[in-house]
């Protein structure tokens, strides 16, 4: 009962520095006109503050700290104690938040950042933090350092950028990574490893604030704010990691969970499967991979009508649907058998989207033209 006090204490206390510092942070960008301005790619029509994610790190680090430091108080424990794993997961989280925020300042290229991804993503399995079990998958179970370290980098840098690339209308991105976080809060918790659902709890509650601003903000009175790449970006890789650090056989921490790869793909199985889609897209048009256009699953469903929270909201409901429907199946089936399901659920819900895409007179791809 204690553990889910101190839990709640680093959510609530994250939700607070995030109201606090939401406001400063608007104002800055006001004073130095620190915009994100619209053009033919984005869907927003008004100039709008665009650092709203830059207060996601510190909320997250002082309402964890302050959280554990009062564990401390009332366990008689002394200090804190760190780990190797978790010096190098800060360090490549700030290199991460940092790329981030100079992006969100001054403008990086996709290659820069996708380069500081991979460096940061590199330091998990030299903390021999790693995905080292399949369970299963494809018929997989161990792997190897060297084909586990790989995967993890793999795993890590895609989550990342799914997150950065789904924020594209209003809530999205934060919504999607409130649910799993919400879900990674809970898995830890079941398996009393409840530092690490007080660390997700310091970021759950920064995301409330930022959602009230995001969503109810009027851009009129100076308090409609967008995350930026300093926000998702630290999104992505904090959810990578998570991913990584719940699938990882680890009976030290936590006993053998043979579902556990499947619940981390779960819980982030809409913005993975979008990026899988736009990227192959993209490679069937001859497209850069890299470039930027309108054909993520937010810009479809504005095509067949919908508006921003009309969008919002479908796309919550079907990351809903999935994990419903994942968390049934996976008592009957395998977890191939369930991913094998999850991409038939996928297509066929791109092909009634591609159908009301047409009914409503639109183009179901999207062609960037290079002086867009």
């Amino acid at each position: 009962m204690t553990e889910h006090i101190l839990v709640i204490l680093a959510f609530v206390l994250s939700a607070v520095l995030g109201f606090i510092f939401i406001p400063i942070i608007l104002n800055f960008c006001k004073e130095k006109k620190l915009y994100d301005i619209p053009d033919s790619r984005k869907v927003h029509s008004k100039a709008i503050p665009r650092l709203g994610g830059l207060c996601f790190l510190p909320s997250m680090f002082f309402a964890f700290v302050a959280t554990m430091l009062t564990f401390n108080n009332f366990s008689g424990e002394t200090e804190l104690s760190l780990n190797l794993w978790s010096v190098y997961f800060f360090v490549s989280l700030l290199l991460v938040y940092s790329i981030g925020f100079i992006d969100d300042l001054i403008g990086l290229g996709a290659k820069t950042k996708f380069t500081v991804q991979i460096i940061a993503a590199l330091l998990m399995p030299l903390a021999y933090l790693y995905i080292n079990n399949l369970y299963g998958f494809l018929g997989i179970y161990e792997v190897n350092y060297f084909v586990g370290a790989a995967l993890t980098v793999l795993v890590i840098v895609f989550i990342t950028n799914a997150i950065n690339l789904i924020d594209g209308i209003d809530g999205l991105s934060a919504s999607i990574s409130f649910i799993a976080l919400t879900g990674f809060m809970l898995l830890f918790l079941n398996e009393d490893v409840w530092r690490y659902s007080a660390l997700i709890a310091s970021l759950m509650g920064v995301l409330v604030a930022f959602l009230y601003f995001n969503l109810f903000g009027k851009v009129e009175d100076n308090r409609k704010i967008f995350m930026g790449d300093s926000g998702s970006l630290t999104l992505g890789f904090i959810l990578g990691f998570l991913a990584v650090k719940y699938s990882m056989n680890d009976t030290k921490l936590m006993a053998v969970r043979t579902d556990a790869l499947l619940a981390s793909f779960t819980l982030l199985v809409v913005p993975v499967f979008d990026v899988f889609r736009v990227s192959l897209n993209r490679m069937i048009h001859r497209k850069p991979i890299f470039s930027a256009d309108k054909n993520h699953i937010h810009h479809k469903l504005m095509r067949t009508g919908l508006n921003q929270h009309q969008t919002l909201m479908a796309i919550i409901a079907l990351s809903l649907f999935y994990i419903s429907v994942n968390s049934i199946l996976v008592n009957y089936v395998s977890s191939t058998i369930v991913v094998v399901i999850d991409i038939v659920i996928w297509l066929v819900f791109n092909m009634v989207v591609n159908m009301a895409i047409r009914r409503n007179g639109q183009p179901v791809f999207l062609v960037r033209k290079d002086n867009e």
